[in-house]
């Protein structure tokens, strides 16, 4: 089980350095098709309207935040750029919305892969963004589908520093630096380092990056995403030793730390 978990991640890794200089795939499979529409409004680089009233949040990406006016808030670095790029890909486009997973949000968001249309074939505007240097990959336990081709087109936007990869702000951080997250609070962050010690503790596992627990950097992996995993035939015990880049929201208790509540959330970048 453990070594179906580092092969699965170490393959994902090896495909997208691969594609960094290859076109990227056209779309992933086993999408359900949903409603059609024209974009009609771009919200911000990861939401808009359609001429339909549908409001559409892309799934599988996350962009930098816009404010919109909300109090105490503040606009992300780049997030103006972002929102230019998804309205110059979609704005007054045809468009169709694919499901891969869960197809509302609480606030009543279409959330699903959306795909430009027309004579000349299909865009997939995820990808686009991602491959554009435009958002992260952003993925949820209940809307898990196309991640390792989006994982491949952020990889190669990464590595080329194009779009918010020029900026500093969005820069992968390093675990075995835990006094780098003293501001980082409610941030979502990519975090690299190896693992020092993955044990299983009242019902969850802990990726431990460092010796001192509530001050260096852990991943926290719980009971019900470990139910995700051993659905997959992973085993992220067996991640001792290994390095790997955890994605998600960091939190400050016990040290720094972010809680992983699906598989995708740990990429595998070498193991021992």
């Amino acid at each position: 089980m453990g070594t179906d978990l580092l092969v699965r991640h170490a393959v994902l890794g090896a495909v997208a350095v691969t594609l960094m200089g290859a076109p990227l795939a056209a779309a992933c499979d086993g999408l359900r098709d949903g409603p059609r529409g024209v974009v009609t409004q771009i919200v911000d680089g990861d939401t808009l309207m359609l001429d339909n009233g549908l409001i559409v949040r892309l799934i599988g990406t996350q962009a930098p935040h816009l404010a919109l006016g909300r109090p105490g808030l503040a606009d992300w670095p780049k997030a103006e750029e972002s929102k230019q790029a998804l309205s110059d890909l979609t704005l007054n486009k045809p468009v169709l919305l694919r499901y891969g997973g869960e197809e509302k949000d609480r606030y009543g968001r279409a959330l699903g892969q959306l795909f430009v249309t027309g004579d000349g074939g299909e865009t997939w505007v995820q990808q686009q963004m991602l491959e554009n240097g435009w958002a992260r990959v952003y993925s949820f336990p209940d809307n898990r589908a196309c991640l390792p081709d989006l994982f491949a087109a952020e990889t190669k936007a990464r590595s080329q520093k194009l779009g918010i990869w020029a900026d500093a702000y969005y820069r992968v951080r390093r675990a075995e630096r835990p006094a780098d997250f003293a501001e980082l609070a409610g941030h979502y962050e990519l975090v690299q380092g190896r693992v020092l010690l993955a044990e299983k503790s009242g019902g969850r596992v802990y990726l431990n990056f460092g010796r001192y627990f509530k001050e260096d950097f852990t991943a926290v992996i719980d009971s019900r995403a470990l139910a995700l995993f051993a659905a997959d035939r992973l085993d992220p015990t067996k991640l001792g030793n290994a390095l790997v880049r955890v994605r998600g929201w960091v939190d400050l208790r016990d040290g720094p730390q972010i809680a992983v509540t699906h598989p995708e959330q740990i990429e595998v970048l070498a193991t021992p």
